[in-house]
């Protein structure tokens, strides 16, 4: 259920039943220009990055503006200096600046990762969803990744909501945790609040047992 909620956030996966509200708007009655006009506001990051590989990286961030710019003028990637600079400042803020000319096949996973994020900081949005960032990427790579969330939501006031089912990091990095058991929510709370008997309710289990 974790990335059938994400996702329904921002309607990728139709609302069936019930009422969801996204800053005070009914996402369920939303379609057309309305729901495209509102999915402007929700940026998000994939597990597998999504980026044009044999594309630069700054071409790939660039990607974020098309659904401001006309027809004609993203079909001839005619981007206006004010969406490079932004650009440009968005891999600054995840710390790859330096590769913004490089081609999106020549970097690392976590570089990649870093790439799909600075993209969703380019389309200025008030909420980021991020469906399993790390789960391709090695552990300190995937910390590193999950710092870069944290500072982002710090500095520009961004929520981020993940989905992930790494509990260590889940319960390092986030200030809040929701834990679903077949499609309901079982916990919702603080993250210091989590202990063994949260986590054997959301699992079904001693998480324990892994460690033997």
């Amino acid at each position: 259920g974790k990335s059938t909620l994400l996702r329904s956030i921002n309607q990728i996966h139709p609302i069936t039943d019930g009422e969801l509200n996204v800053n005070g708007e009914g996402v369920r009655s939303l379609s057309g220009k309305s729901l495209r006009k509102f999915r402007r506001q929700i940026g998000m990051v994939f597990q597998s990055f999504n980026l044009v590989s044999r594309t630069t990286v700054i071409k790939n961030v660039l990607t974020a503006r098309v659904a401001e710019m006309s027809w004609v003028k993203s079909l001839l990637g005619l981007y206006s200096k004010e969406d490079t600079l932004d650009a440009l400042e968005a891999l600054d803020q995840v710390g790859i600046l330096e590769k913004a000319y490089s081609r999106a096949d020549e970097l690392s996973g976590g570089q990649q990762q870093r790439v799909a994020l600075a993209r969703c900081l380019a389309q200025k949005p008030q909420i980021i969803l991020a469906d399993e960032p790390v789960a391709s990427l090695d552990p300190i790579t995937a910390q590193a990744v999950m710092e870069d969330f944290v500072r982002i939501n710090e500095k520009t006031n961004i929520t981020v909501i993940v989905n992930m089912h790494h509990v260590d990091l889940a319960l390092k990095y986030a200030r809040r945790v929701i834990g679903i058991k077949a499609g309901q929510i079982v916990f919702d709370g603080p993250s210091d609040a989590v202990n063994e008997s949260v986590l054997e309710q959301v699992y079904g289990r001693s998480l324990k047992e892994d460690e033997m």
